[in-house]
């Protein structure tokens, strides 16, 4: 069983912080890491130890060699890798062993599948998952057009085979965007992930963004719930809720069984995400898109329904622990709703439109009370460095009774009193979104914001008031909703498209 006690932390800002604060309440010792450009994010304060990396931004902390070196001279004995970065990066679990170095994570191997989108579709259709329609990453321009014509009713997905993040992909809808559509897609494939190469998949229009948790011990793999992503801009989540809205209770089972086969079928060990598109417009007929292997951003709104700390389990479990030793045996039940919201340096034009901010935090107060919860680094007086995420902070809040509208009327009241001034953020628009009955019946899907961006640009800029004065209109909105959102999929009749 591996036995460690010093700990690095192979990530930045409001993830590395919140890595550090697990790690020292299990009594062991977190070690950070900075590029000399962001020697100012508080994670560095929570750590026993630091070390500056070489180079600057982004590419600093993408340094295997640099990174190990640094894990060797102040004694780690494991590193967390978080989310983005390194962290399903394979050659980096491969060199952290190589180095005696604990991964907290799954192994090479699995990063290797799961990494690659076109393999872990392979490996979920053989597993008994249903799977979209879709091209081979070697096929030829030719190849990919009569893929697309053979659908001319249809809109495709450009995909990166090594990507994530909504980086390298991009939505079809005619013929002649296809051709220059791939190519920006590869070139973006290229600059994020080292790899050019992209797919097409057959588009949902109308689709619902649902996802499983998963943990594994390299035997044994239980669901820990489901968490619905289906509010992005541009395959960006901004919001998130466990669990799932209004799905059947036989759909949830149907997803969580079925994403708990596929981690068995990859021997995972560690946390992992299986993420589904739903279909609104075929009874919620599901299908598979890809696997996260790692913690993902959205992990806190499980732990709030579930009463489990994740990056704990994460890190049990890399010191040998199975799951029958940790105590999950079943998946727990979900205490009420979580919604997460994402607080991101970023402005709107007033046709939706979302454009990059900047600035010094000249004000920072984040909300309180019962059930409030916020994940960030920075404070007032802090200028975000340029070139890295735009995420500054997550603002959770958790209703254990009541149902989601109780969470939704709390994550709005949190969201109204979340003070932040100097710079533009998301704000406005996820106070514009929580008026909206769609959102609070579940009906929202994933193209909602990027459909709706000129009207709710237009009611954020009316939440652009003075701090600590929440919008009249959520009460009213909300007050004016059914108590619960209708039950949807009561029956999970799969079939492949065609």
């Amino acid at each position: 069983m591996p036995s460690f006690t010093r700990i690095l932390i192979a990530n930045r800002g409001e993830i590395a912080l919140r890595l550090a604060r697990t790690i020292a309440e299990m009594g062991l010792v977190p070690l950070g890491l900075y590029a000399p450009d962001d020697h100012a994010s508080l994670h560095i304060r929570a750590c026993g130890d630091v070390r500056a990396l070489p180079g600057q931004g982004v590419r600093a902390y993408l340094d295997i060699e640099a990174v190990i070196a640094a894990a060797k001279a102040m004694g780690a004995e494991a590193v967390h890798p978080g989310y983005g970065f390194l962290s399903e990066n394979p050659d980096f679990a491969r060199a952290c062993q190589a180095a005696g170095l604990v991964f907290i994570g799954p192994d090479a191997e699995t990063l290797s599948v799961f990494g690659d989108k076109k393999r872990a579709v392979a490996l979920a259709a053989e597993t008994g998952l249903p799977v979209l329609p879709s091209t081979g990453p070697q096929d030829d321009l030719d190849a990919l057009r009569r893929f697309a014509q053979a659908r001319p009713d249809r809109a495709v997905m450009i995909k990166a085979v090594g990507g994530g993040g909504g980086r390298g992909m991009r939505r079809v809808e005619k013929a002649s965007e296809l051709e220059p559509l791939l190519k920006l897609c590869s070139a973006e494939a290229r600059a994020a992930f080292g790899d050019e190469r992209v797919y097409l998949e057959l588009a949902i229009d109308q689709a619902r963004h649902v996802e499983v948790q998963l943990i594994g011990d390299g035997d044994s793999v239980l669901a820990l719930g489901l968490r619905e992503c289906s509010l992005q801009r541009r395959h960006q989540k901004l919001i998130e809720v466990a669990p799932a809205i209004g799905l059947a209770p036989d759909l949830s089972l149907f997803l969580a069984e079925k994403a708990e086969a596929l981690g068995r079928a990859a021997r995972l060990k560690g946390l992992a995400t299986v993420e589904f598109l739903l279909d609104a417009a075929d009874d919620l007929s599901p299908y598979f898109i890809e696997v996260n292997a790692r913690l993902q951003v959205e992990h806190t709104v499980t732990e709030m329904t579930t009463g489990l700390d994740l990056v704990r389990l994460q890190i049990e479990v890399a010191q040998g622990a199975g799951l029958a030793e940790l105590d999950l045996v079943a998946m727990p039940p979900a205490s009420g709703f979580a919604l997460q919201m994402r607080i991101n340096l970023e402005g709107l034009s007033p046709d939706g439109l979302v454009r990059p901010a900047s600035g010094t935090l000249s004000l920072y107060q984040p909300p309180g009370g019962p059930g409030v919860r916020v994940d960030g680094a920075v404070a007032s007086g802090y200028a975000p460095p340029p070139g890295y995420d735009s995420l500054i902070a997550k603002l959770i809040v958790h209703a254990p009774r009541g149902g989601f509208l109780e969470a939704a009327r709390k994550a709005a009241r949190a969201a109204s009193e979340f003070q932040i001034e100097g710079v533009e953020t998301s704000l406005p628009l996820i106070l514009a979104l929580l008026q909206r009955p769609e959102v609070l019946t579940g009906e929202a899907g994933t193209r909602f914001i990027d459909q709706h961006g000129a009207e709710l640009a237009r009611a954020a800029q009316a939440h652009k008031r003075a701090p600590l004065q929440p919008s009249p209109a959520v009460a009213p909105v909300l007050k004016a909703q059914p108590a619960e959102p209708p039950v949807l999929g009561a029956v999970a009749l799969v079939a492949p498209l065609t």
